[in-house]
């Protein structure tokens, strides 16, 4: 199949006008003009018109499992307020209501027009019956506070529902929900397997005052349902994570929310050798309120910075479109091409599928999706202004 479109936006170099992808199974064979790649390539040629073909979109952090919660929980008077009010919400949920929940974020992430996600599950049993209809990594969220005896028999038994799946990692919680027992396991079973990790990390200001001053909202509620409090009072969340006995296995994870950093974190982020991949949710972030996220800053320190919609219990749609604009509003100095960057090129990369995903380029997975675009503005420009359903989408070659 050859794919022509006004622009095609290949995310290596300039936009291709009056381009054309040749497609070949579940790979891009060819890319560059219309007129020379019809002279290469034989197959049906499909015209897309005044559209911009781009990579399909990557959504590096999601929790599909609470698609079901849009506009079930008004914002908070604080982060522990809010936990209690969702786990009251998750208390009303049978499996078969999760499995609806996680097809319909699925359906509505693909006609955003995303055909990657990194989505973190609670329920890692339903992934065997879930036909997903983009390509996606499986994390398990795994939280231990009320068993952390039970942190290794927690991570095992996730592992034994994650094979059915291609791509699967681990995801331990928080350091506020998951034992370092369960971190240190998980870090085990990345080393041997070569598996992925994600984690929430310094999120909140009451995660900063709980594990720095051992004090605050989260500190109580926390304190009140057992957990062992030992680990706070001494050092930030950052510290804790990046001091961990043996270290962390930095290259394998992927850290969301960096909102509470203090200087002396960024003395210490400067000071590491290694970077873990870092991802930015901006409209859950304008929800909770939360201190401004530093993008220049970790950009400058060399940390590879995503976009992510999170969930629906704290966004209203899993649109990396609507994703993009609100990043913009936060920071209006940044291209549109440096914008797309992160919801293409950076979660691949992230993901440790940068020979594969995010780019249009020869050898890689055929997952494009296609845009109106014109004359008017340059297409970056009108690839984040686009706003409704992608009518126009292939996943790993297939429309």
């Amino acid at each position: 199949m050859i794919i022509r479109a006004r622009t095609v936006v290949p995310m290596d170099g300039a936009p291709i006008e009056n381009g054309a992808v040749a497609v070949s199974g579940n790979q891009i064979a060819d890319v560059g003009k219309f007129d020379q790649i019809r002279a290469r390539n034989a197959g049906e040629i499909v015209d897309l018109g005044e559209q911009a073909l781009l990579p399909g979109l990557i959504n590096a952090h999601c929790h599909l499992d609470y698609t079901c919660l849009r506009g079930k929980i008004p914002p908070q008077k604080s982060f522990a307020d809010w936990i209690r009010a969702i786990n009251a919400e998750k208390a009303k949920f049978s499996p078969a209501d999760y499995l609806a929940s996680i097809n319909d974020g699925f359906a509505e992430a693909k006609r955003f027009g995303t055909t990657t996600i990194a989505n973190l599950t609670a329920f890692a049993e339903l992934i065997p019956q879930i036909r997903e209809p983009i390509r996606t990594w499986w994390f398990a969220e795994l939280i231990d506070v009320r068993a952390p005896e039970r942190s290794n028999e927690i991570v095992d038994l996730a592992i034994g529902s994650l094979k059915s799946a291609p791509n699967w990692g681990l995801a331990p919680h928080a350091l506020f929900t998951a034992s370092k027992n369960l971190y240190s396991h998980c870090e085990e079973v990345a080393r041997h397997k070569n598996i992925l990790l994600t984690t929430h990390l310094a999120e909140s200001l009451e995660e900063m005052e709980m594990f720095r001053d051992a004090s605050g909202p989260l500190y109580e509620f926390l304190k009140s349902i057992g957990r062992d409090m030992s680990d706070c009072g001494r050092q930030t969340p950052l510290e804790l994570f990046l001091g961990a006995p043996g270290g962390r296995a930095l290259p394998h994870w992927i850290v969301s929310h960096l909102n509470e950093l203090t200087e002396s974190d960024f003395d210490l982020l400067e000071r590491s050798e290694r970077r873990f991949h870092v991802v930015h949710s901006p409209r859950s972030h304008d929800y909770f309120n939360h201190s401004r996220f530093r993008f220049e800053k970790l950009r400058a320190l060399g940390f590879n910075i995503c976009l992510g919609t999170d969930s629906l219990a704290s966004n209203e749609s899993l649109s990396l479109f609507d994703e993009m604009r609100a990043f913009r509003r936060s920071e209006p100095g940044i291209s549109p091409d440096k914008i797309l960057k992160m919801v293409t090129v950076n979660p691949a990369t992230a993901l440790h599928q940068e020979n594969a995903l995010g780019r249009i380029r020869r050898g890689f997975r055929a997952d494009l999706i296609a845009v109106r675009c014109n004359e008017r503005d340059s297409p970056f420009e009108q690839i984040l202004e686009f706003d409704g359903s992608v009518d126009w989408i292939m996943v790993n070659g297939k429309l």
